[in-house]
């Protein structure tokens, strides 16, 4: 049975904070489980979250929730084992609302990180702003 993979030990990265206003609009608003807060993107081209796990997983569903105008159209997910080149493992396409969406993951291998790249941005500036992020799976170490 899948689970959320994500815990305290994981560490998360983001390509930019809007403004670089962490305190209001940081990282650590995807993971809050509060629909008030978010994490709100500087406008750029293809923004980013990076999740590095404290012990390997098998990623099998993403699931999110944007803010409607604020969404990707493409979204790929990467992963890859400590100290390796990130490879595809799969694209999803979410609709522009502010529903959360939940994106099944075909067969993934094996990683210890994984990246979402938020490519095709909904917003005319590339902003893309994420209510909720969670990724299920199993640990397997």
């Amino acid at each position: 049975m899948a689970s959320s993979l994500i815990c305290s030990g994981t560490q998360s990265r983001v390509s930019s904070v809007l403004n670089r206003d962490v305190k209001q609009y940081g990282k650590k608003f995807m993971f809050d489980c509060n629909e008030e807060t978010c994490w709100n993107s500087d406008q750029g081209d293809c923004q980013w979250v990076l999740l590095d796990f404290p012990q390997s997983v098998k990623v099998s569903k993403v699931k999110l929730q944007f803010q409607g105008g604020f969404s990707s159209k493409t979204c790929r997910l990467e992963g890859c084992l400590k100290d390796e080149d990130f490879i595809g493992l799969s694209q999803f396409y979410p609709e522009d609302n502010n529903c959360l969406q939940s994106f099944p993951i075909q067969e993934a291998p094996t990683v210890d990180k994984v990246k979402i790249l938020f490519e095709n941005s909904a917003d005319f500036f590339g902003r893309i702003i994420v209510y909720s992020l969670d990724i299920l799976g199993e640990k397997t170490s």
